[in-house]
């Protein structure tokens, strides 16, 4: 255990399982105290808090499909623990949505979910915690991104642009909140081994996906993880604005 984390309340948003589960997990085995945000799994949220490391944790439940709830989730976690000290923005949602097999409507609702969970809800959600976190002196905020934000989603592509908007925020905002000493970064997974990934890793598709990376294999929830975490504790504050890439060398940008 470091002292980095110790006492520290981290919100962890989509951690009822996968990623955020796993980054709970860790965070909590350096003595900060979570507050694990779920969707609709209360029951697996329960779950992860119940098998946590130490005392102290709790779950919330919201819907970050209407982006005005998300300021009254950081009130609930300020109201419970008395401040965020670390705000992890990894809940996401993903649509198959290709251009020219679907409707009008259904490309349109299928941006506007997208957009709404995986872009407007984190942005409401960093405001509503840089607040917080400018009147306690300081914090951090760290983006669930993707490789797909470089790559491209041909399949999904509100996904990619979602988070490359994502990465995007990300950077503005560690210009605008360094002053206040809250530090802001993004990782950016490639494919990893989660229940919104396992249909097509499981899929005639899986081991192609598996070949694009030189490990011949995808990424697991655990070494998400350990990057969130570095970067929740340890990381140099002059990293602020970097936008870590996560993907077996899947996809190298240069």
């Amino acid at each position: 255990m470091t002292d980095e984390l110790r006492d520290k309340v981290c919100l962890v948003t989509g951690a009822s399982r996968g990623i955020g589960a796993a980054i709970a997990t860790l965070l909590a085995e350096q003595g900060a105290k979570i507050a694990v945000h779920y969707g609709s799994n209360k029951d697996f949220a329960l779950e992860v808090c119940n098998a946590l490391n130490g005392e102290g944790h709790d779950s919330f439940g919201c819907d970050l499909a209407d982006a005005t709830a998300a300021p009254d989730l950081v009130g609930r976690v300020v109201d419970a623990f008395g401040r965020i000290d670390v705000l992890i923005n990894n809940a996401g949602t993903y649509i198959a949505h290709p251009i020219l097999e679907v409707s009008g409507d259904e490309w349109l609702q299928a941006w506007r979910q997208i957009l709404e969970v995986n872009l407007v809800s984190p942005a409401a959600l960093c405001q509503a915690a840089a607040k917080v976190m400018t009147a306690q002196g300081g914090g951090r905020i760290i983006n669930v991104g993707s490789r797909g934000a470089f790559r491209g989603e041909p399949i999904g592509p509100a996904y990619g642009a979602s988070k490359a908007a994502l990465h995007s925020m990300s950077q503005s905002l560690a210009l605008a909140l360094a002053p206040e000493n809250i530090q802001v970064y993004a990782v950016a997974p490639g494919f990893v081994e989660t229940d919104m990934a396992k249909p097509l890793l499981d899929s005639e598709a899986g081991e192609g996906i598996r070949k694009q990376s030189p490990l011949n294999r995808v990424g697991t929830p655990n070494e998400i993880a350990k990057i969130v975490t570095f970067l929740a504790s340890s990381a140099p504050e002059f990293m602020t604005g970097g936008v870590i890439d996560i993907n077996g060398a899947s996809y190298l940008r240069t």
